[in-house]
């Protein structure tokens, strides 16, 4: 009799624990009422919620590269990053857009605390990966914003969605948001190099404008030879 194969959890990323969180929330002396912790309990519910649901949307889009390379032999996606918000990210942006701090205000407004990027092979995979995401009947869209039929003013293309995602609980099954970008890899190169020019670069403005120019021209070339490529890719698949 052969033995079974069997899988064995090592070790465990430390994880968010509600019990706790509450007994060190309410042995804080903070000067504010009690609604505004349990407004605060809610929002971090709500945060673990969004990363498992993240969790959700990456082990499908794995499965579904999987898929395509057991049945056409290629593989959509090239890589995916995930990422959950920093707490003073989030913060940032509720006084930036001056939101109540509120459960309700937060989560009918914020929609990005959970967000994965696709980085896909060629301009085909970018619909084909977002055809399969919209197709899971148990995902619903919130939003879709397609800057790479229409680019923004700067040159940047990708295509954004934000899908409420279902997951298991131990209360059964919940939903939360997460944020879809998927964008081929030169789209990705140029938006890593306009993201580091904008908001991580000490430089001059007369500098910023002259590569600011220079990055939405390279936009305008990449594009054209992205689509070249794709015309490429595509006649070799019709010959196989």
């Amino acid at each position: 009799m052969t033995k079974e194969a069997k899988i064995v959890i090592l070790t465990r990323e430390s994880s968010i624990n509600l019990q706790k969180i509450r007994s060190d929330l309410h042995e804080l002396d903070l000067e504010t009422d009690q609604p505004n912790i349990h407004e605060l309990e809610k929002l971090l519910t709500y945060y673990f919620e969004c990363s498992q649901a993240l969790n959700e949307v990456g082990t499908r889009l794995e499965i579904l590269d999987a898929d395509y390379q057991f049945r056409y032999e290629h593989n959509p996606i090239h890589h995916m990053e995930r990422r959950m918000k920093s707490v003073s990210s989030l913060l940032e942006k509720i006084q930036r857009k001056q939101i109540p701090f509120t459960y309700d205000a937060i989560t009918n407004t914020i929609y990005d605390i959970a967000g994965i990027r696709v980085i896909t092979n060629y301009l085909s995979d970018v619909e084909a990966v977002a055809s399969a995401l919209l197709e899971n009947q148990d995902m619903t869209l919130v939003y879709r914003r397609d800057y790479i039929s229409d680019p923004k003013p700067s040159g940047y293309r990708s295509l954004h969605l934000v899908m409420q995602v279902p997951f298991t609980q131990s209360d059964g099954v919940r939903r939360a948001p997460v944020e879809i970008q998927i964008r081929t890899i030169g789209m990705d190169m140029w938006a890593s190099l306009e993201h580091k020019l904008r908001y991580k670069s000490q430089t001059a403005p007369d500098m910023m404008a002259q590569y600011s120019e220079r990055l939405t021209h390279y936009a305008g070339e990449i594009a054209q030879i992205e689509s070249g490529m794709q015309g490429i890719f595509q006649a070799l698949k019709e010959k196989h």
